[in-house]
């Protein structure tokens, strides 16, 4: 039987799509979980991934890095419209 790998575990191996990626303000990984959790929770649109990541930052700080905060909603949608779905 497989043991059950973390999340982060799994997509820290996925390509982050950004030309200049140590140029960017967040962390890819920071960006795929909290978009992951939010939809998850019900979120349906940018702007609702964005209040989730504001409404949930305590918590999502226990494990994220979030060295600039939550993302905006336009930094959500300008990272999955370059990310593979295949690799994703």
């Amino acid at each position: 039987m497989l043991k059950p790998a973390p999340l982060i575990i799994l997509l820290n191996d996925l390509k982050d799509p950004r030309a200049r990626s140590n140029a960017c303000e967040h962390k890819f990984i920071d960006i795929l979980i909290i978009a992951i959790c939010a939809i998850m929770s019900g979120a349906e649109t940018w702007e609702d991934i964005e209040s989730y990541g504001h409404d949930k930052k305590d918590w999502l700080c226990t494990f994220l890095e979030l060295p600039h905060g939550i993302p905006s909603h336009d930094c959500f949608y300008r990272i999955f419209c370059v990310l593979d779905p295949e690799a994703l």
